[in-house]
C-alpha cells in the first residue's frame, strides 16, 4: 500500500536527519454523489451551465479542447503568449474552467506561484501503488498528496474530508501557500485527481486545477519526468501525514501557510441527503457504475447493501471523459447533459455550475447505515 511505502521511504529520509516517522492507517477511497441544485436556473442555460467564452480574454482563437481557450492552448507555441501568461499563469486561467492542459502545465511549470501535486491512488484490485509510481516516474517538482493520508482520523468512513485545522496543517506541510495556484494529476488520466480538485475548493482555494488526462496525457505529450524522488519531497508527504496525526491527537503543529476555510455548500452529509428525498431541492447524482446503481452486484466492501438513493440518478464518472481521459469540451458535455440532465462535478463547473455539492460519506455510509431507505431497479 502507498501508506507502508511511504511510511518506509519517509522513514529512511527522517534517519538521515536523525527524526521519527508516526505510523497512519490505510484508507480506501470514497464514492462520491454529487449534487446540482434544482432552483431556477440561470439565464445563461437550461441546467445552470454557462455560455462558452470563446477564448475571451486571452487573445486566441478557441481550442479543439473546449470552447473557455485555456491559456497554453491558445497561442502555446508563441514565445510571447507563453512568456507573457508565465508572470501571471494563475491568473490568467478562468475559475470557471477546472483543468488545464499539458501544454499549459509544461509552459508555467517553473512558475513559483504554480505547485503540482500527484495525487494518484488506484482501486486494491488493480495492484497498482501509487507511492511507489510517484518515485519511479513524476511529472519534474510534483509532490506526492497521499490521499489515504490527508483524511479525516476521527471517522472509521474512508476518506472523508479533514478538520479545517487539519488540512490547513498538512497542507502547509507540503509547502503550500494560499497564494499559489496548484495543478493535481493522476496516474490513471482523471481518477483520483478530482477528488483533491475537490477537497481544495471545499476549503475555499479555488485556485486548483486538475491535469487533462493526467501523467498519460503528460509523457504522451513527450514532457519529461523524474525518476526518482527526492529526500525533501517524500519529507514533505510524510510531514503532511504527521501534521494531521497531531491535530487529531491534540498536539501543536509548525506554522501555518495555507488557511482553509470550509465552504458548506460544496458538503453534504448524510441527514441532508435524507431530507432531500422529500423535499427533493437537489439531484442527487451517483457516479457508480450502473451495475453497481441498480444493486444487480455486490458492493465491493462487506456490510454495505447494495442499490442507490431513492431519486438518484446515474451518471457514471467515464461518460465525461474523452478516449484519451480527458475532460469532455463544453459542446460535447451540453449533449450529455440535454440526454441525462445532469453530469459530474468536473464537467458541471467547466460549464459554469460551481456550487455542485458532495455527500462525502458516500455510498460507503448510506448503504451501511441501517436507517437510510435504498432502492434498486432489478
Amino acid at each position: 500500500m502507498a501508506t507502508s511505502l511511504l511510511s518506509r521511504a519517509a522513514a529512511a529520509a527522517f534517519a538521515a536527519r536523525g527524526a521519527r516517522l508516526l505510523p497512519k492507517e490505510t484508507l480506501l477511497p470514497s464514492l462520491l454523489l454529487l449534487l446540482l441544485a434544482t432552483g431556477t436556473p440561470p439565464a445563461v442555460g437550461r441546467v445552470g451551465w454557462a455560455r462558452a467564452a470563446d477564448g475571451a480574454g486571452f487573445g486566441c482563437t478557441p481550442s479543439p479542447m473546449g470552447a473557455f481557450g485555456i491559456a497554453a492552448r491558445c497561442n502555446a507555441t508563441s514565445s510571447s503568449a507563453v512568456s507573457e501568461a508565465a508572470t501571471s499563469a494563475v491568473h490568467a486561467v478562468p475559475r470557471n474552467e477546472p483543468v488545464v492542459s499539458a501544454e499549459w502545465l509544461h509552459a508555467n511549470l517553473r512558475d513559483p506561484d504554480v505547485k503540482v501535486l500527484d495525487a494518484s491512488w488506484y482501486m486494491p484490485a488493480e495492484q497498482r501503488n501509487p507511492l511507489q509510481e510517484y518515485q519511479v516516474a513524476h511529472i519534474p517538482g510534483a509532490l506526492f498528496f497521499d490521499v489515504d493520508g490527508i483524511s479525516d482520523r476521527a471517522s472509521t468512513l474512508p476518506h472523508m474530508l479533514p478538520s479545517e485545522k487539519a488540512f490547513s496543517a498538512a497542507v502547509s506541510s507540503l509547502g503550500i501557500y494560499n497564494k499559489d495556484g496548484i495543478v493535481v494529476y493522476d496516474g490513471k488520466g482523471l481518477f483520483s485527481a478530482a477528488r483533491v480538485w475537490w477537497m481544495f475548493r471545499a476549503y475555499g482555494h479555488d485556485k486548483v486545477w486538475v491535469l487533462d488526462g493526467g501523467l498519460p496525457q503528460w509523457r504522451a505529450s513527450g514532457y519529461d519526468v523524474e525518476s526518482s524522488a527526492s529526500s525533501d519531497a517524500i519529507l514533505k508527504a510524510s510531514a503532511a501525514s504527521e501534521a494531521i496525526e497531531k491535530v487529531y491527537q491534540g498536539q501543536s503543529v509548525g506554522p501555518s501557510t495555507f488557511e482553509a476555510k470550509l465552504q458548506p455548500h460544496l458538503l453534504w452529509n448524510l441527514d441532508q441527503v435524507k431530507e432531500n428525498i422529500d423535499t427533493q431541492t437537489h439531484q442527487v447524482i451517483d457516479a457508480r457504475g450502473k451495475p453497481r446503481f441498480d444493486g444487480a452486484v455486490p458492493e465491493p466492501r462487506k456490510g454495505i447493501r447494495s442499490g442507490h438513493v431513492p431519486g438518484s440518478k446515474c451518471v457514471p464518472f467515464p461518460q465525461v471523459f474523452d478516449s484519451s481521459q480527458k475532460l469532455l469540451p463544453a459542446d460535447e458535455l451540453r449533449k450529455r447533459f440535454e440526454q441525462e440532465a445532469c453530469v459530474l462535478a468536473l464537467g458541471l463547473h467547466r460549464l459554469g455550475k460551481t456550487d455542485v455539492a458532495v455527500y462525502d460519506g458516500s455510498w460507503t455510509e448510506w448503504g451501511a447505515h441501517p436507517d437510510t431507505p435504498v432502492a434498486t431497479t432489478v
